[in-house]
């Protein structure tokens, strides 16, 4: 059985995301092995692929050493990486059935562009102890799936050293998920418009270096914010750091980025 380490979000090694894609299933093997799979990968996501009766489509679900999670942008984008790049898939295009429903992604001209459903978020008051837990004060605050802190710049957010365990809470009880949180700020030009980071300790993450579902709330924000529909995303994880082109579509992002194989391996299982 094949298994591929894969950096989403990435034009060359050891930057964006990692992620495990395993080889195509005909069958789902049983939740606990997946879970234990994924947990000794120990990377954010490790992807399992099944097979169906139709050449481009493919079951696609996500786990992170912790849990099964709804939704993983980069470990989709890795998954049709591995399909096209290792396993030699001869389309242009494949769809994903997963929890968050139908997700397609297809060759693009620099590497990939993802169909995803957008997740507008609201304004909300901050909670009272989010300011202490993060460190820094936020500017507003938005709440999708995941709890949303702006700060007043791209310094902020770089700067940031949060309490984890502190913010699962607070992101819970505002937005009644997991408890995760996205902090993110508007640039004063460069190559991107928007930085940002991803603290995720109820999905069993501290913190993610590149994060697609994050994007399905960014996207919609900050379009509105800036009247474009298209913009360049920076996620700026310390040491690593991702990047990719956001595209408001109505109800759906299309995300945009590259990927690279790292490491390929057989499990003895």
């Amino acid at each position: 059985m094949r298994q591929w380490m894969i950096d989403a979000f990435a034009a060359r090694p050891f930057r964006g995301n990692p992620a495990c894609v395993v080889a195509p299933f005909e069958a789902w093997p049983e939740d606990a092995w997946m879970q234990s799979l994924a947990a000794e990968n120990n990377q954010a996501e490790t992807a399992f692929l099944l097979t169906t009766n139709e050449a481009h489509r493919f079951g696609l679900r996500w786990f992170t050493p912790a849990t099964e999670v709804p939704l993983c942008g980069h470990a989709t984008l890795a998954s049709a990486h591995a399909l096209f790049e290792e396993i030699g898939l001869a389309l242009d295009e494949v769809a994903f059935d997963t929890r968050s429903g139908v997700l397609t992604v297809k060759r693009a001209a620099a590497g990939y562009e993802m169909d995803f459903p957008a997740d507008p978020p609201k304004r909300v008051d901050a909670p009272g102890e989010l300011a202490e837990a993060l460190g820094a004060e936020p500017v507003e605050t938005w709440a999708g799936q995941y709890l949303i802190a702006i700060l007043k710049d791209e310094d902020a957010v770089r700067r940031l050293n949060p309490d984890i365990r502190a913010l699962k809470p607070i992101s819970a009880g505002a937005t009644g998920g997991r408890g995760n949180v996205g902090v993110s700020a508007l640039t004063t030009g460069g190559d991107y418009d928007v930085v940002s980071r991803f603290f995720a300790p109820g999905s069993g993450i501290d913190e993610d270096p590149t994060t697609g579902s994050l994007h399905c709330i960014l996207s919609p924000l900050f379009s509105t914010k800036l009247g474009r529909a298209t913009l360049k995303f920076h996620q700026a994880y310390p040491g690593r750091g991702g990047d990719l082109e956001c595209e408001l579509a109505g109800d759906r992002v299309r995300l945009r980025g590259s990927a690279v194989t790292v490491l390929e391996g057989t499990l003895r299982l």
